[in-house]
């Protein structure tokens, strides 16, 4: 592996749009995947619709507040908050503030994000 895939300016790192509202952000090695997915669209009148895949996921609330889904459970996150997503299992967030940013991480890799 080469030493610049080590480090990760977070202004240099490509933006990915996902729509017009949500940006991310990435780096990754094999096995391991961090994301900071960066919601402007807030407050949300509803969630997103939910979405499963086969990584775990752990996610850490860096900015703004959120509801996040899980499941069948709902609960209001706010920073610093975490919550994690096991796998296939249906999950979701919703945007209380203004902004939202949160930071996931993944195993294995998303690589549907690449």
């Amino acid at each position: 592996m080469e030493s610049k895939q080590f480090f990760a300016h977070y202004s240099e790192l490509p933006i990915t749009q996902v729509n017009e509202d949500v940006t991310r952000r990435l780096t990754h090695l094999n096995d391991l995947m961090l994301v900071i997915v960066d919601f402007s669209n807030g407050p949300m009148a509803q969630p997103d619709p939910p979405h499963w895949h086969e990584a775990e996921q752990i996610s850490y609330v860096a900015q703004g507040e959120c509801l996040v889904f899980i499941g069948e459970e709902k609960k209001h996150l706010k920073e610093g908050d975490m919550f994690a997503v096991p796998s296939n299992v249906p999950h979701t967030v919703q945007s209380l503030t203004p902004t939202l940013r949160l930071i996931d991480s993944f195993n294995p890799i998303r690589k549907d994000f690449l």
